[in-house]
């Protein structure tokens, strides 16, 4: 996941030894240890007790890039406006529709969707079964996705994330993080390793298996295609390993898996499997008054997606981008279109009634994938303080990674 920042800021939410020695000597202590970091470094920190005074202060009103702690900003506000912590998603789940011969699967923000083998729990392969019950036969299979206008990077996102499973695509139809599985091993010294991406990619492996030495493969992806391609050298001494690339249209890839979902269950697939996108127009560009007209299909059957405090889990405590950005998607269909300028808008709301200086923070996006995200210190630790006395605030806190023990911190 995108890599977290320095440390921007810290609460003290509950009492603690070291509030009882915030004497200035510490305080001059902790400042010569923060001198000590190499030329141009820029440390923000903001220390307060329970009380909200303040312990240790430095640059607490500038603004640093916050990487991945911007889910905190993200899940915080999605607790605000969604609640339901331990309720099924009151969003709606992915759902499927028969349509003059053709099969759509719509998709309604749900990150959770799974097409794995091992699925228990919001599965697409439950979606198949309605259908092979319905009918023996279909034309197209279309993944649609129009519940969210085709945005599918946020401004300021590194080009070379693209394509990776941390810098896959967005879309309201998300199917698997909207990642397909990579796997690899050596083959014959002198040949190519062996490795795979499953049917949906189309992989040139141009890589080499050596006798020795170090494992330096790497995979670079064409954007806008389902083209990968491997190289590099692997040792013939290496282990076999799994890994994960992103899809650069998920709704497609979605459509995919389902088409072969059926035909695995004797359903015969006739016609294209293909997306069908909203496309982007000016009024996406700002935050709408209004969502815009979306007539809900006849559904053949719709799934449940687990509560929302899974999903907060699986964002905060392993970073999972692409669920913080459909999340921020979907608090932007609340009141809007589901754009991210919309998402943006309704998390802006949230941060303005919970008491954030404006003047601390600026998003681009819901994950930290976006080079152009700020926050400062002094917002941070507002954020926390107010998060900390709302009803969901337990759990929210809970979802956090928890140093050397899990999560994206488990080896810090």
């Amino acid at each position: 996941m995108a890599t977290r920042a320095l440390v921007l800021a810290a609460a003290l939410l509950a009492p603690f030894p070291l509030v009882a020695q915030a004497a200035p000597p510490l305080a001059q202590r902790v400042a010569a240890e923060l001198a000590q970091a190499p030329a141009g470094t820029r440390i923000g920190v903001l220390v307060i007790d329970e009380a909200g005074r303040e312990v240790f202060a430095q640059l607490p009103d500038q603004r640093f890039v916050p990487a991945s702690n911007t889910k905190l900003y993200t899940t915080a506000a999605a607790y605000a406006l969604l609640g339901g912590i331990d309720l099924p998603d009151a969003a709606g789940g992915t759902g499927v529709a028969l349509e003059d011969g053709d099969v759509a699967l719509y998709g309604r923000g749900d990150a959770r969707l799974s097409g794995r083998e091992d699925c228990r729990e919001d599965c697409l392969a439950t979606l198949a079964d309605a259908v092979a019950l319905s009918t023996r036969r279909v034309r197209d299979v279309i993944g649609d996705d129009t519940w969210f206008p085709d945005q599918r990077w946020s401004p300021g996102m590194s080009w070379n994330n693209i394509g990776t499973a941390d810098g896959t695509a967005i879309s309201a139809l998300t199917l698997d993080d909207d990642t397909v599985r990579f796997d690899l091993a050596p083959g014959v010294v002198g040949a190519a390793p062996k490795a795979s991406l499953g049917a949906y990619a189309a992989l040139t492996n141009a890589a080499t298996t050596t006798s020795s030495g170090e494992d330096n493969t790497e995979i670079d992806h064409l954007p806008g295609t389902r083209a990968y391609r491997l190289y590099g050298s692997l040792p013939a001494t290496a282990q076999a390993n799994a890994g994960s690339v992103g899809v650069d249209d998920p709704a497609e890839f979605a459509a995919f898996r389902f088409a072969e979902m059926l035909r695995a269950r004797g359903v015969q697939v006739t016609g294209a499997v293909r997306a069908r996108h909203r496309g982007v127009t000016a009024a996406d560009q700002k935050p709408r008054t209004a969502p815009p007209p979306s007539p809900e299909p006849h559904w053949l059957a719709r799934l449940v997606p687990p509560p929302l405090a899974a999903d907060v889990v699986e964002i905060n405590k392993r970073s999972n981008n692409v669920h913080a950005e459909v999340l921020l998607r979907r608090l932007g269909r609340l009141a809007g279109g589901g754009s991210l300028a919309d998402g943006l808008e309704a998390a802006q709301r949230v941060f303005e009634g919970a008491g954030i200086p404006r003047a601390g923070y600026e998003f681009s996006d819901g994950s930290g994938m976006s080079t152009y995200n700020r926050v400062s210190p002094r917002a941070t630790v507002a954020l926390l303080r107010w998060a900390a006395g709302q009803p969901w605030g337990a759990a929210w806190r809970a979802s956090l990674p928890v140093g050397g023990t899990d999560g994206t911190l488990r080896r810090r």
